[in-house]
């Protein structure tokens, strides 16, 4: 049961997932990714990742400070930090367990370009990273919509490209 609980509850974050790749502007993007993350991390919680849900809350906090443009150096150190020790302190899963601290680690230090281009490529790093993670976990929708996401976001780099 809550295999099908946590995937019902991926399901909904996973159509904010996508929709975050076909969005071009960062604002909106950190708003739809909040949402999502919050769900995110309910589902992992329901399906025993617990590194995913960790990383999920603390991506909410970040992506939060970033909308209001008070993420600096020294909030990216403290998420990075935070992110570090409660990976290490609860990961249940071996080197699997470490995928979501790479992705906040990476989408944290990069978050804040202003080009768009990178931006996209960022979300298709740390979604490579999820879609393992994902299918580790046994959240099967949440990973065929990490792979959506991906096409989405190269469908959007290639619309970016043009213009």
């Amino acid at each position: 049961m809550t295999l099908i609980i946590g995937n019902i509850i991926a399901f909904i974050a996973s159509i904010l997932m996508v929709y975050s790749g076909i969005i071009k502007e960062k604002k909106k993007i950190l708003i739809v990714q909040d949402i999502q993350m919050i769900l995110l991390a309910i589902s992992n919680a329901v399906l025993g990742g617990i590194t995913g849900c960790i990383i999920n809350a603390i991506g909410v906090v970040r992506n939060t400070l970033c909308y209001y443009d008070k993420f600096n150096l020294i909030e990216k150190i403290i998420i990075i930090v935070l992110s570090v020790g409660l990976t290490l302190l609860f990961n249940n899963m071996g080197i699997i367990g470490i995928f979501p601290l790479i992705s906040i680690v990476v989408y944290t230090l990069f978050m804040t370009t202003k080009k768009i281009l990178y931006f996209k490529y960022l979300i298709i790093f740390t979604m490579v990273m999820w879609a393992i993670y994902d299918i580790t976990i046994r959240n099967y929708v949440a990973f065929i919509f990490d792979i959506f996401t991906i096409i989405t976001n190269i469908i959007a780099i290639f619309s970016i490209r043009k213009k």
